[in-house]
């Protein structure tokens, strides 16, 4: 096969997987924001909750000009998941899929610019596990794109060679995330039914601390009207275990404050002045920034 064969094939499978992906691609526009998003599924689309404003109206542009009025469904700043309602007749929702790409492989990004459908080609530059946004949303995989990409594209479609969707393009610090389809999957879920995704909430600002039989989160301090007030934890208090395990760090405990965790009480050691003592704190749900 020769070279201007290898590249003609090529670029008939990118053509492809465009096209296959386009039925479901809108712009979302909100005020003095443009940014692209995907019909989920019958009446929902998502996009990039980083690329919405906080306020005023939402629409959604197709790619015959067409306008249609959207409502916000619910929105998950730690995640960059955005549901939006919106008549979504004439297009097709996708299936996302929960297969994580392999490293080198290559990424296609299906977005919009007022309407119009939009491509770009890169490569899969890192592939880790689970991890936590800065802003303590837990995200299913890390997958980074080597693929420039404008704000207006953020909420795009990432697909891989075969035309799967593994998950929504984001813009990060100084590169391109994708948010993965297990995490779009579970959070759209919850954005559907209960508008929110609720975390836990301790009400208390903790450090690690090093103590001489392991580590420890000191309490820095305390919310008031905070569920650990309520039990009884001061500032300066050490945690040294939840849930009768012995505590690895802060990084753990911050993780177990999922949307599963409000209402369960969990019984936690702490060190006061030198002295052990054990209280049972019930988790509240995080209060809304």
């Amino acid at each position: 096969m020769t070279d201007a064969a290898i590249l003609s094939s090529l670029s008939s499978a990118i053509e492809s997987v465009a096209a296959r992906a386009r039925p479901s691609i809108v712009s979302v526009h909100s005020r003095r924001s443009r940014v692209s998003g995907f019909v989920w599924r019958q009446g929902l689309v998502v996009t990039a909750d980083e690329g919405l404003a906080e306020e005023g109206d939402v629409s959604v542009k197709l790619a015959d000009e067409s306008t249609r009025p959207a409502n916000i469904a619910g929105r998950d700043h730690t995640t960059d998941v955005a549901l939006l309602r919106v008549d979504t007749a004439g297009l097709t929702p996708v299936n996302l899929s929960s297969r994580v790409p392999a490293l080198g492989s290559l990424g296609i990004v299906v977005g919009a610019e007022a309407g119009t459908p939009t491509v770009a080609l890169g490569a899969v530059s890192l592939v880790g596990n689970r991890w936590r946004s800065l802003r303590g949303g837990d995200i299913d995989a890390r997958i980074e794109l080597d693929v420039r990409l404008p704000h207006s594209r953020e909420g795009g479609l990432a697909l891989d060679a075969a035309g799967e969707a593994f998950g929504m393009a984001v813009l990060g610090p100084r590169r391109v995330i994708v948010i993965p389809a297990a995490t779009i999957e579970r959070v759209a879920a919850r954005l559907q039914t209960h508008g929110r995704v609720a975390r836990g909430y301790l009400g208390l600002g903790l450090q690690p601390v090093r103590l001489d039989d392991g580590i420890g989160a000191m309490v820095m301090s305390v919310d008031k009207a905070g569920p650990s007030a309520a039990a009884g934890i001061r500032q300066g208090d050490v945690i040294v275990s939840w849930k009768n395990e012995r505590l690895s760090g802060v990084r753990p405990l911050l993780r177990a404050l999922g949307p599963d965790s409000v209402g369960s009480v969990v019984d936690v050691a702490i060190q006061r002045a030198g002295e052990p003592l054990r209280f049972k704190i019930t988790i509240g749900e995080r209060p809304e920034a």
